[in-house]
């Protein structure tokens, strides 16, 4: 966890500076945080569920999550306001590290068919996401015991001003993008 951390730092640092030409080490861009959420339809009829959601990313992400609440009512769904509608968990620091490194070294691994990630999915401002179809990529969780294969929604804020550095960045730390 703390040798991602290192390397970043040092050899990360060092390359992006090479290849963006800045002047001050404080214009290279680095990770702020990892958003990690799961919505959760089934919680509107299921009180249960949210707190199957809350145990399967504790274990995840070694964090606690919190609960995310509707904010309008929609009577197309059945939602009324205040009701539980998902969890999500925020991670910095050597927890988002730690995350990070399971995430693109093991977890990306083992998901069947998988043939990279795709570098079209930054937001213009240079922050990535992406989408995990269950959540058993993850050897932390145990096939027995869970109820349902959820997927989850995987953000990368970062401070890059572009999607190039952003890409640069992810790519750096060890995220394996397609090649397109």
């Amino acid at each position: 966890m703390a040798r991602l951390k290192d390397k970043y730092k040092k050899e990360v640092s060092l390359e992006l500076m090479k290849k963006f030409g800045y002047k001050s080490v404080m214009e290279i861009p680095k990770l702020e945080k990892v958003v990690i959420n799961v919505g959760a339809g089934e919680a509107k009829d299921n009180s249960k569920v949210i707190g199957a959601i809350m145990n399967d990313l504790e274990k995840i992400t070694g964090q606690h999550p919190i609960v995310c609440r509707a904010k309008k009512s929609v009577a197309n769904f059945k939602v009324r306001e205040g009701m539980k509608i998902g969890c999500k968990v925020t991670l910095r620091s050597e927890k988002m590290y730690e995350f990070i490194d399971r995430l693109f070294n093991v977890a990306l691994a083992r998901v069947r068919d998988f043939r990279g990630l795709n570098p079209n999915s930054f937001d213009g401002r240079g922050n990535y996401n992406m989408g995990v179809k269950e959540q058993l990529i993850f050897p932390e969780i145990d096939f027995d015991k869970i109820d349902k294969t959820r997927g989850m929604d995987i953000c990368f804020v970062t401070t890059a001003k572009t999607d190039e550095e952003a890409k640069e960045l992810l790519g750096l730390m060890g995220a394996p993008f397609k090649n397109s």
